[in-house]
């Protein structure tokens, strides 16, 4: 069965608020697994060798990259990981699995678009296959970003239980569907 991993980091919870709701959309599709991962429950390289945990991002068939927009780019947590996998690029390991990104910040805009080109740019080196947001923006609030890259929120100065707003959370559903249902369509392809 296909398996979609959603990686992330969330310094305060709102950015994992995104995440489960993308791992809400994931499961929405039939025939397809879904793995929600901290950055922070997988620990660094030892030797240049990756540790167990990594092995269900190494048998995904697509990997959804998630964190808070720091100072415009990703968080510092985050850019840990992405070194880190640096011994999974030298092999080559992620090639051609599927990719997405999504990122949180308390701005509306907050340079949130640099920080899903850095996502992107990642996943990239690990020539990984992009999927982009594909969700036009309406009148409900889906996709109240405009965002066309990767998924983004906004949360305001509130606790995650309130913020991101509801719009937010169904758009990162909607994301969550459209990456599996990519997913299915690219495994059924490869096999």
């Amino acid at each position: 069965m296909p398996t979609v991993a959603v990686v992330y980091h969330s310094e305060f919870g709102h950015t994992k608020v995104i995440a489960e709701a993308i791992a809400r959309g994931v499961s929405a599709v039939a025939d397809i697994e879904c793995a929600l991962i901290d950055v922070d429950d997988l620990p660094r390289p030892v030797d240049r060798a990756l540790p167990a945990e990594w092995d269900v991002l190494h048998d995904a068939d697509a990997i959804v990259f998630g964190c808070p927009t720091y100072m415009g780019s990703v968080s510092a947590t985050f850019k840990a990981f992405m070194e880190s996998s640096g011994v999974a690029w030298g092999t080559q390991r992620w090639k051609d699995k599927l990719a997405a990104g999504f990122t949180n910040a308390g701005g509306l805009s907050g340079d949130k678009v640099n920080c899903l080109i850095d996502i992107a740019m990642f996943a990239a080196q690990h020539s990984m296959i992009w999927v982009s947001q594909g969700l036009f923006y309406d009148d409900t609030g889906i996709n109240r970003m405009g965002s066309w890259l990767g998924m983004q929120a906004q949360s305001d100065d509130g606790p995650p239980d309130q913020t991101p707003p509801a719009e937010d959370r169904r758009t990162a559903e909607l994301f969550g569907e459209r990456v599996a249902r990519a997913t299915v369509r690219w495994a059924r392809g490869s096999r």
